[in-house]
């Protein structure tokens, strides 16, 4: 039973149901496996909560 993890900033929730819609079918068609099986996780940080470069997100330009 594949688990897979998503980190990300805050997303809406019809863009996390489609990306879980997309990313469960991927797996369905790779491994062969029932969609059920297939478990997703949306771990979500505020843009003040993570840096990349050493420059947080929330003082990066748009």
């Amino acid at each position: 039973m594949p688990i897979v993890t998503i980190q990300q900033s805050p997303r809406s929730r019809n863009l996390k149901r489609h990306v879980a819609e997309k990313i469960t079918t991927a797996f369905v068609e790779a491994y062969g496996l029932p969609a059920d099986a297939v478990q997703i996780f949306f771990a979500e940080a505020e843009d003040e909560n993570w840096a990349k470069g050493g420059v947080l997100a929330s003082d990066r330009n748009p």
